[in-house]
C-alpha cells in the first residue's frame, strides 16, 4: 500500500458491471516534493502543484479497486481558460501508453499497489501555460460506462528554460539560475558619467504572485499562452497603464502627490500585490518610471518561466516619428522650434531583454530579445514595444518584427539637425554620430557586478561596420533618403559551398564571389563574422571575424574563400554543428552596401554498419560499426544506440 499520508479507500463490493472509479488524485506537488525539485519550482511559496512544460511529472491515483489492463481504461483530461477547446490546445486529453515519447502530452503507469497506481506523465514542450483543471477518465473495455473524477487542486504549467525543445530553452546553468530564478537584482540609472545602481526585489516566488502575473495575462484577453512571442508583447502592454488599465501608471511631472513616488519602490511585489487586492485589476499602481516598468517585467516573465534581465541604457534617444535619427529643428536663426522638437535624449533609460527562438525571423535572430514596457510610442496601437531581436538591431534589420526601428534608434541613432528654409523646407546641417547608446548595461551572471552589454546591441562605435548598418536602418525609416544613397547598385555578392562543404574537426572553407555589372573597376571593403548557432537560431558564440579588401574588373567576377580553422570553432560546437556566416561591406566607388548571411553545418562522420557472415532466418546476426574520428583528440565515452527489429543496445566505447 503507498505511504502518502492518504487513507485508503474502503474495500468497495462492485458488480462485474461497474466502472473503475478514481477516488483521489494526488500531484505529489508539495515543496519539497520530487516533482517540484526537478522543475525547478520549489522556491515557489505553498505546496501547490507548480510544473514546467515539455517535462515529465507523477501522480498516484487512489482507484475504487486494482487496476486491471484486460477491462479497463483510463486517461486524463486537462482543461485551461474560460472556453477550452480541444483544436486550440487549451483541453488536452492525455492518453495512457506502454512507453512516453517527447514532445507530446502522455500518461505510462510506472507502479501499482492494490488500488494505488503511479502515473508517469509527459507533457508537450508547447504547452499553453497557465493553470489546468484535471480529470481522470475510466472506462471499462466496451466503453458503455464512464467515471469521471476531477481533482480538487489545480496544476500550473510554466514555460521551461531547461527544455531542450521549449522556445525560452537556455543552455547555461548559471544564466538559467540567474535569469529565471534569481530573485533579487541590480537596476543602474544616472549618466555614462556616474552610474548609480538600485538593488530591486523582484520577489516571483512570493506567496501568491504566480496567481497575479497569471491574473495579468489573463486580464489582457490574449488567446495564445503557448507563445513566448505573444507573451512578452502582452506582457509589455500590460504592465503600463494606457489602453488596458494595466499594472503601473507612469508620471514624470515630479508631483505625486496622488501616490508614491517612483524612486521609493524598492522592488515589484508591494506593486503586483497593491494592483490585484486593492483595485481588483481595475486601478493602475501610482507611480512609476522606466526602472520600475522594468522591474516589475521582470518579475512577472522570470514568474513565468521565461529568462528576463534589466537592462539599461545611457543616453537613449526617444524617437517618436519612426525615422530612426533624433532630430532637432531650428529656424532661419537657428533657434529651436519648440513645436517641432519632439525627439529627445533620455539620460538613461530601463528595459528588458528576454530569451527566446524567433521562429518567425530569418536563422540567427533568436536569443536575447529588447521588450520596453514604459509606454512612450504605440506598437499595433498599443503602448507596448517588442520583443526586437539584439541580432536584428546590431544588424540594422529593423523591418524585422517587432519595433526594431524603435530600439535602434534607442541605441545607435544619429542626431541630425536640420535648419528651416525661407520656403518652409528644411536642410541639414549637422550631424553628431556618436552621441546615443552607451554603457548599455546589465546586472552580471552569479554576482552583482555591472556587466556591459553594448557589443550586442551596436557594432563598435565609429567603425565601417557601425555606419553601415545606420545607414541601412535608416531606408526603413519614415526618412528613407536622409542618408546619400548609393551612386549605382552594380555589384552583387554570393555565397556557396567548397565540394561537399565543410568538415567537422578540418579546417574549413567557403567561396565568396563577387559580380561586378559595371564597366568600371570596383573595390569593396568587406567585413565578415561566423558564429556557432543552436539549430533554434539561436546564437552562441562569435569564433572569427576579418576584413579585407577586394578589388572587383569591369563586367566581371572575383571569387575568394573563406576560411575557419579547426581551433576557432572547435570549443563551441553544440548539437547539429551550425554555423552562420554574416558578410557586410561597401563598394568604395559607389556607396553601395552589402550584405548577405549564410548558415551551413560542419558534416559529421558517416557511420558504417558492415554485417559479419550472412543473414540466416532464425539465427542471430552481427554488424560491425565503425566511424572515423575526424578531430585531432581522443573522444570519450563515446555512446552509439542501435536499435531494430528485436535489437536494442547501448554501448559505451572510446575512440582514438
Amino acid at each position: 500500500m503507498r505511504d502518502s499520508g492518504y487513507v485508503s479507500s474502503p474495500v468497495i463490493d462492485l458488480s462485474a458491471e461497474d466502472v473503475l472509479k478514481v477516488m483521489s488524485v494526488d500531484l505529489m506537488c508539495e515543496q519539497s516534493e520530487e516533482n517540484r525539485e526537478e522543475h525547478h519550482t520549489d522556491l515557489y511559496d505553498g505546496d501547490n502543484c507548480i510544473l514546467r512544460r515539455g517535462q515529465t511529472f507523477m501522480m498516484w491515483l487512489d482507484l475504487s479497486r486494482p487496476f486491471d489492463r484486460s477491462k479497463d481504461k483510463l486517461h486524463l483530461e486537462l482543461k485551461t481558460g474560460a472556453m477550452p477547446a480541444v483544436a486550440k490546445g487549451t483541453h488536452v486529453i492525455i492518453p495512457l501508453v506502454d512507453e512516453l515519447e517527447d514532445d507530446r502530452w502522455e500518461a505510462k503507469i510506472v507502479k501499482q499497489e492494490d488500488e494505488w497506481v503511479q502515473l508517469s506523465v509527459n507533457s508537450a514542450p508547447t504547452a499553453f501555460i497557465g493553470s489546468y483543471r484535471i480529470s481522470v477518465v475510466t472506462s471499462d473495455l466496451k466503453a458503455e460506462v464512464t467515471s469521471i473524477h476531477e481533482a480538487t487542486e489545480v496544476m500550473y504549467m510554466l514555460f521551461n528554460p531547461w527544455c531542450e525543445d521549449d522556445a525560452v530553452f537556455m543552455n547555461e546553468e548559471a544564466e538559467r539560475q540567474e535569469y529565471v530564478l534569481n530573485d533579487v537584482g541590480r537596476i543602474y540609472y544616472g549618466t555614462e558619467q556616474q552610474i548609480g545602481v538600485r538593488t530591486w526585489n523582484f520577489g516571483q516566488f512570493s506567496e501568491g504572485m504566480l496567481d497575479i502575473c497569471l491574473f495579468v495575462l489573463e486580464k489582457s484577453g490574449t488567446p495564445d499562452w503557448g507563445n513566448p512571442i505573444n507573451i512578452v508583447r502582452v506582457i509589455s502592454a500590460m504592465v503600463n497603464s494606457p489602453d488596458d488599465k494595466g499594472v503601473v501608471e507612469g508620471n514624470w511631472s515630479g508631483d505625486y502627490s496622488n501616490g508614491i513616488p517612483p524612486t521609493a519602490w524598492s522592488g515589484s511585489v508591494e506593486i503586483l500585490n497593491d494592483y490585484y487586492n486593492l483595485g481588483g485589476g481595475k486601478f493602475p499602481v501610482k507611480y512609476g518610471q522606466c526602472w520600475v516598468f522594468s522591474g516589475v517585467t521582470t518579475t512577472v516573465l522570470r514568474c513565468l518561466g521565461i529568462p528576463t534581465r534589466c537592462v539599461t541604457n545611457f543616453s537613449s534617444a526617444h524617437d517618436t516619428d519612426n525615422s530612426v535619427t533624433t532630430d532637432v529643428y531650428l529656424d532661419e536663426e537657428l533657434e529651436l522650434i519648440e513645436s517641432l522638437n519632439h525627439d529627445s535624449i533620455w539620460n538613461f533609460h530601463v528595459w528588458n531583454d528576454c530569451w527566446m527562438t524567433r521562429p518567425d525571423l530569418p536563422a540567427g535572430m533568436g536569443g536575447w530579445q529588447a521588450v520596453d514596457a514604459t509606454p512612450q510610442e504605440t506598437s499595433g496601437g498599443t503602448f507596448r514595444c517588442g520583443p526586437a531581436s539584439l541580432a536584428a538591431v546590431r544588424s540594422g534589420q529593423v523591418y524585422l518584427p517587432y519595433d526594431g526601428p524603435f530600439v535602434f534608434a534607442e541605441v545607435n541613432s544619429d542626431k541630425i539637425y536640420w535648419q528651416r528654409n525661407m520656403d518652409g523646407t528644411f536642410t541639414q546641417i549637422h550631424n553628431e554620430k556618436h552621441i546615443v547608446g552607451h554603457h548599455i548595461s546589465t546586472k552580471a551572471v552569479g554576482s552583482d557586478e555591472r556587466h556591459d552589454i553594448t557589443h550586442l546591441y551596436k557594432q563598435p562605435e565609429g567603425s565601417e561596420k557601425e555606419r553601415i548598418t545606420v545607414e541601412m536602418a535608416a531606408r526603413y525609416g519614415s526618412m528613407p533618403e536622409l542618408y546619400s544613397g548609393p551612386t549605382a547598385e552594380d555589384v552583387t555578392i554570393k555565397v556557396a559551398m567548397v565540394g561537399d562543404g565543410p568538415r567537422m574537426g578540418a579546417d574549413s572553407t567557403l567561396s565568396i564571389t563577387f559580380t561586378n555589372e559595371s564597366s568600371e573597376a570596383r573595390t569593396v571593403l568587406l567585413h565578415g563574422q561566423v558564429a556557432v548557432m543552436y539549430y533554434t537560431g539561436v546564437h552562441k558564440a562569435t569564433v572569427s571575424r576579418d576584413q579585407m579588401e577586394i578589388e572587383i574588373p569591369p563586367n566581371g567576377a572575383n571569387s575568394m574563400p573563406w576560411g575557419l580553422p579547426f581551433k576557432a570553432y572547435q570549443d563551441q560546437l553544440v548539437d547539429q554543428a551550425a554555423l552562420m556566416l554574416t558578410l557586410s561591406g561597401r563598394v568604395k566607388q559607389t556607396q553601395q552596401v552589402l550584405a548577405t548571411q549564410y548558415t551551413f553545418r560542419l558534416r559529421t562522420p558517416d557511420l558504417v554498419i558492415k554485417p559479419i557472415g550472412e543473414a540466416v532466418v532464425g539465427e542471430s546476426m552481427t554488424a560491425e560499426i565503425s566511424f572515423d574520428n575526424p578531430l585531432p583528440i581522443m573522444l570519450k565515452a563515446v555512446t552509439l544506440r542501435v536499435e531494430g527489429l528485436g535489437l536494442m543496445s547501448i554501448r559505451k566505447i572510446d575512440v582514438g
